[in-house]
């Protein structure tokens, strides 16, 4: 005999309502398969657990010790039902989030936090990635869901709005070009510049923009995130192209300047993606909602 949950949930029953019949009606099961699973548990465990009296049933020694573990694991199992099932809503679970790193400079700190704020139990793991990089894990099942820039693309993916970022020219406050307004891409060429890695979203607009001037920017140093981009900058190591969100904060503590980059590909769309919003985990489709406003 294996023992099941519901042969311990007929004893408790049994114990608590002090006879058979009792127990049967309030379990909706019939008397005589209450005390053939209780006769199953007597032979199991070689002891007898119940005493039959003229008003009912009392557990023996036995029966008291077996009443107190039963009403433990029972317990126990009606919260593993409640916990997995917690899962299925979305109260709990795990999301794997790639982003780049414009979104994780402007957007995704104050984003997660009040998305945690809401959902306690939910975790959420943030890994930084080029856009090319994060298109391919999410497509792969490597990242739940991914922030990019559209210039990455496949099509075996689903895409939602997220936000827009502008582009803009910052310089050492001593530079040439220090007191302009806004300035076009071609003028820039002439200077040199601090870029982010091969591979990123903003180092192939830049490239793919000087291509079609038919030209090649000076790149002087390559660094891996914005903050060093304008640390790099304030040091006269060159002029940089940065989002303007994710420049402000240095704007006070630094010696840069910020110049309007007069061109349409400055003004850019940041997306979601995901390999099928109806397929994703409870956790991660909230994320997504969460990350398009459509939550608290």
């Amino acid at each position: 005999m294996i023992i099941d949950p519901l042969s311990l949930k007929l004893f408790v029953s049994i114990v608590e309502e002090g006879t058979i019949a009792a127990a049967a009606e309030r379990e909706h099961i019939a008397a005589s398969a209450v005390s053939k699973r209780v006769s199953e548990l007597e032979e199991y465990f070689h002891t007898q657990l119940l005493r039959r009296t003229n008003k009912g049933v009392v557990p023996t020694e036995a029966g008291i010790t077996l009443l107190q573990l039963a009403r433990g694991v029972l317990h126990d199992l009606n919260n593993i039902t409640l916990q997995i099932r917690e899962y299925a809503s979305g109260v709990r679970g795990h999301v794997r989030l790639s982003a780049n790193i414009s979104a994780i400079n402007q957007f995704l700190p104050a984003e997660i936090r009040s998305f945690m704020d809401s959902h306690p139990q939910v975790h959420v793991h943030l890994e930084a990635a080029i856009s090319e990089a994060i298109v391919n894990s999410v497509a792969e099942n490597a990242a739940d869901v991914g922030v990019i820039t559209m210039d990455a693309y496949r099509h075996d993916l689903e895409y939602f709005p997220y936000h827009s970022d502008q582009l803009i020219v910052i310089t050492p406050k001593e530079h040439p070009l220090a007191g302009r307004r806004a300035i076009s891409f071609s003028e820039t060429l002439d200077f040199d510049f601090v870029g982010l890695p091969v591979g990123s979203a903003l180092h192939n607009q830049i490239l793919r923009a000087a291509h079609e001037l038919d030209r090649t920017p000076k790149l002087r140093i390559q660094v891996n995130s914005f903050d060093a981009l304008c640390l790099m900058v304030e040091a006269g190591l060159g002029i940089g192209i940065v989002p303007k969100g994710a420049a402000k904060p240095y704007f006070k503590g630094l010696r840069i300047r910020s110049i309007t980059l007069d061109e349409p590909w400055a003004n850019r769309e940041l997306k979601l993606c995901v390999r099928s919003l109806e397929a994703l985990p409870a956790a991660a489709r909230l994320l997504v909602a969460h990350l398009q406003g459509k939550t608290g």
